[in-house]
């Protein structure tokens, strides 16, 4: 079986060579199409071997990823955008998936890098050569639609999700979260998308969730539960009940928000894919004193992935409220290990240390939250200097 590799391009001299690099010794091909680059793009995909190809940018990337589809000649093809890398560990055993006669597409586990809230994600990036598999939606572009037709007209073919993290997502790194005007330019196309689609489950998730991330209340509760009353699969029906987890928690309508965790919980996914429900409902156990109810959460969460830095951090929070300061610790220094900037590890450390009398190394927490908050723009720092001076300690 020939693998192709596909992508669609604009300005990502940055990002190209890092995804480029993850792909080249795997695939047969590559395929590059470039909408509009006035960097170093270009050049850079044809010094990796790539086939490049130009489109006219027109606001729909499913027209631009089906144009690339079109100089594709493997027999299966592999998608990733710039910013994305695949995973070499599970290379072997892709190989192997691709070989089954009855797979039409193998969805795969994206690690979200970077991302505070749900940092895995299941999409559908690899999939057979086939004349029916095209790309629909102008955003959030997705070729689930055209294989639920042709699973339609065909049954004998099978959907495989893939269990293990194969792709590393490095959207959320600093700098790289949606500007404003990015964010209008997503809600117009969606928009106008649901204009014509307004039962469509999956634009009333993505949508519903864009809407909550611009503080947009109620068009958002309402689009998301607009959602649940149309035919969707747990993926969705995941999706719909978490933003709304989200949205009833930030207008403090606390019982509502636990209500869509549970059922978001409920969906019959991979637990790496709830991972966000989780962490997200015990935050609200521990808001209402829950501390031994938030330490079962976290202990889930951190038991589904030991690296994520926030499992940690809450845990250390619960254990510190039970009084466990020593296990506490421990769950402090983890979450920094695993992200050294993590400003509001460093600070409660140093009040688990202040507690148990360990002065010096608590100052030195404080002093390293202290310009972590300011390296982040965060009055937090100011704060927390203040307190420190009120209680008769010097920081720098």
């Amino acid at each position: 079986m020939k693998l192709s590799f596909c992508m669609i391009v604009k300005n990502e001299a940055e990002n190209l060579p890092r995804c480029l690099g993850s792909v080249r010794d795997v695939v047969n091909e590559m395929i590059v199409l470039d909408t509009g680059s006035t960097d170093e793009t270009v050049a850079i995909a044809q010094s990796f071997g790539a086939q490049v190809h130009h489109f006219p940018w027109n606001n729909s990337f499913s027209d631009a990823r089906n144009e690339a589809l079109k100089y594709v000649i493997g027999d299966w093809i592999l998608v990733l955008d710039a910013d994305e890398v695949l995973v070499p560990a599970i290379i072997p055993s892709l190989r192997q998936a691709i070989q089954q006669e009855q797979a039409i597409v193998i969805n795969l586990i994206r690690h979200e890098i970077g991302a505070t809230q749900s940092p895995y994600s299941l999409v559908s990036r690899l999939f057979r050569n086939h004349p029916a598999i095209r790309f629909s939606r102008p955003y959030h572009a997705m070729v689930d639609d055209s294989v639920t037709q042709l699973m339609a007209r065909e049954p004998d073919w099978q959907v495989i999700n893939y269990a293990d993290v194969a792709i590393l997502h490095y959207g959320y790194g600093p700098g790289a979260i949606a500007s404003r005007n990015k964010l209008e330019k997503a809600r117009t196309t969606m928009e106008g998308f649901f204009a014509d689609h307004p039962d469509d489950a999956y634009v009333c998730s993505k949508l519903g969730a864009l809407y909550v991330q611009m503080d947009d209340w109620t068009r958002g509760i309402e689009l998301l539960q607009h959602g649940l009353q149309t035919p969707s699969n747990p993926p969705i029906r995941y999706e719909l009940h978490y933003h709304l987890g989200i949205a009833q928690s930030r207008l403090q309508n606390f019982s509502q928000a636990e209500r869509h965790y549970h059922l978001a919980i409920a969906q019959s996914l991979l637990e790496s894919l709830k991972l966000g429900a989780y962490n997200n409902l015990g935050g609200l156990l521990q808001n209402r004193g829950d501390w031994t109810g938030a330490k079962a959460l976290f202990a889930k969460v951190l038991a589904i992935d030991p690296t994520f830095a926030a499992g940690h951090y809450n845990l250390g929070m619960s254990l510190k409220a039970l009084g466990q300061m020593v296990e506490a610790i421990a769950h402090y220094q983890q979450a920094i290990a695993l992200n050294p900037h993590y400003a509001e590890a460093y600070q409660n450390l140093g009040v688990v240390l202040l507690k148990l009398g360990r002065v010096p190394e608590s100052l030195e927490m404080f002093e390293k939250a202290i310009a972590l908050h300011k390296q982040q723009n965060s009055p937090e720092g100011d704060r927390l200097r203040q307190s420190l001076q009120q209680m008769g300690f010097r920081v720098n």
